[in-house]
């Protein structure tokens, strides 16, 4: 795979993926204390509002003002970071398409896209991945896809994390709260 008319090392032909699926993983730990109630409040109709019938609570500047902190220091972190993602089999890079907007999948070591290779029932094929850093898929590869487009982390995962196609995480020209139509 080239980008730009360079190759992108570290391309890895195979993985023993089966044999990471079938590894002893810990169990969470179950606190039926912080379970919620009652669904979440940022489940959104498909109108773009809030779902219809769920409590909208109060969110303070303090709250707003540390996730958006978390959130921050989490995309600087991946950006940081090299990860795993796997081609399909068509040699392309795997994503999948959620809403309107394809979802490179990136994972963040063998561990994860092994769990996520088990979950699909695809654990005993051989899955060919490329190591990218979170930098490159959200500025070079996000904007190549055909439409709106984000990464993935760790789908799947209690542990994952999204990077949506909005300005502060893809490149301004592609990001869909700006106006952009999610293509250069």
């Amino acid at each position: 795979m080239s980008d730009n008319g360079d190759e992108v090392p570290g391309i890895q032909p195979f993985s023993r993926l089966a044999e990471l699926a079938e590894a002893p993983v810990e169990a969470a730990p179950t606190d039926t204390a912080a379970v919620p109630e009652e669904p979440p409040a940022h489940v959104a109709a498909e109108a773009g509002g809030v779902a219809e019938g769920l409590p909208v609570p109060a969110v303070s500047d303090d709250v707003l003002g540390e996730a958006q902190r978390e959130f921050a220091q989490l995309l600087g972190e991946f950006r940081r970071t090299a990860v795993l993602v796997p081609f399909d089999e068509q040699d392309s890079l795997w994503t999948a398409d959620f809403n309107g907007v394809r979802w490179i999948c990136a994972f963040s070591d063998e561990d994860a896209l092994a769990r996520f290779a088990a979950a699909r029932g695809e654990s005993e094929r051989e899955w060919t991945y490329r190591t990218v850093l979170g930098a490159r898929l959200l500025d070079v590869m996000v904007p190549m896809l055909p439409g709106p487009g984000g990464v993935a982390l760790d789908a799947g995962s209690t542990d994952g994390a999204l990077f949506p196609p909005v300005a502060g995480i893809v490149p301004d020209a592609v990001a869909v709260d700006l106006g952009g139509t999610g293509t250069r």
